[in-house]
């Protein structure tokens, strides 16, 4: 049984400033956030008795339950310095909604924190609980935010009709939370790596901030030399080499994709086969409007807007409907370095190296790399067999 404070909380008062929550499905976020908090609440730095921080170290049952109760005895102790004490409840899981975190026992446990709170600590105390991906619908996340000053740590929301370039500039505006100088492509890359992973993005950038030294400043080759390829980074690098008509990073990409255990035919249907659409499909609209490449690729979407909708209705599209514009701003970006005739006879090689890879002929890794040569290497292999 807990048994109860002395000091009971008025419920017409505002939220006490002695109860913090950070929390959200940011993990990375959370973490960060949580520290900054800690240090900014906790009294002298100097005072060991003055921080008083409780971890999970295994998401058991067990453990979730002794962290809670060793959190209540903490906040149930009087400070030993005048100073007062912060108590750190720090990075818990049970808050999730798993196995340990749906347990009979958590709950009670969770309840019992409750019912402390509610009924006000004293003076001088101060809790900080932080959780990240926290279970939203669960009654103890309801009653305690409504009990404590809470900082949300969520992954960014870009909606429905997200596009490629909303998460660039999330990616920029990273870095310059950071006084980082990434360049447009860098920041493109590094986007097509890592996506919306805060925690990998921190990670990624603290390591380009040192290899690029004092400059600061961020480049696409930095990025390429030193960030991780993951699945979606290694198709966007290669289907990029290709338009860039790059053929040493198209071929280390493939090797390093196949490598991975991709798959020949996932990578000529997610990768090769799409670019080699965006650039024909892009192409022939650029030859026949007179259009001009744009500076950004997320500047070709107006251009398409200006055209009549029977030119763009066989445009690719994304699972909203709308037009893929990111995708095709990037081929009219690259376009110029191609031949319409080069083009149309890439889409033919891309069908016969599908057709090849259907039937089993021969290694698989052999027949993309012949096809990225024709693409790629030089204009004349486009017509060579």
């Amino acid at each position: 049984m807990v048994m109860k404070s002395r000091f009971s909380q008025d419920p017409s008062l505002p939220t006490p400033h002695y109860i913090h929550f950070v929390t959200g499905n940011d993990e990375a976020e959370v973490r960060l956030k949580a520290q900054e908090k800690a240090l900014e609440l906790a009294p002298d730095p100097h005072d060991a008795f003055g921080l008083e921080i409780i971890e999970m170290i295994n998401d058991t049952v067990d453990q979730a339950v002794q962290a809670l109760e060793k959190t209540i005895q903490a906040i149930l102790t009087f400070p030993f310095s005048p100073g007062g004490k912060l108590v750190w409840l720090k990075n818990i899981t049970c808050l999730k909604d798993t196995p340990a975190g749906r347990s009979e026992s958590v709950q009670a446990a969770l309840e019992e924190l409750l019912i402390v709170l509610q009924d006000g600590i004293s003076p001088g105390i101060t809790l900080l609980i932080s959780a990240p991906e926290p279970d939203k619908r669960r009654s103890f996340y309801k009653k305690f935010s409504s009990l404590a000053k809470v900082l949300l740590c969520d992954k960014p929301d870009f909606g429905f009709h997200a596009t490629e370039n909303d998460i660039v500039n999330w990616v920029i505006q990273r870095a310059q939370h950071r006084n980082i100088e990434l360049d447009m492509d860098a920041a493109q890359l590094l986007a097509a790596h890592i996506g919306t992973n805060s925690g990998q993005i921190e990670i990624e950038l603290v390591k380009l901030v040192t290899a690029a030294g004092a400059e600061k400043r961020i480049t696409k080759k930095l990025v390429q030399s030193l960030v991780p390829l993951t699945r979606t980074g290694g198709i966007f690098d290669l289907s990029n080499a290709i338009g860039e008509r790059n053929l040493p990073l198209a071929l280390n990409t493939l090797q390093q994709l196949l490598s991975q255990g991709e798959s020949a035919m996932g990578l000529l249907l997610a990768a090769i086969v799409p670019t080699v659409r965006n650039l024909l499909l892009v192409k022939d609209l650029m030859t026949r409007h007179q259009l001009k490449a744009p500076a950004k690729a997320a500047f070709f979407s107006s251009t398409l807007q200006k055209l009549p909708p029977h030119e763009v209705m066989h445009l690719p599209r994304k699972k909203d409907g709308t037009i893929n514009f990111y995708g095709l701003g990037l081929a009219a970006m690259q376009a110029h370095a191609f031949q319409s005739e080069e083009l149309i006879q890439g889409f033919l090689l891309c069908r016969d190296c599908n057709a090849r890879l259907m039937r089993g002929q021969r290694a698989e890794s052999l027949h993309l790399t012949q096809l990225i040569i024709k693409l790629v290497a030089s204009r004349d292999s486009f017509f060579k067999s």
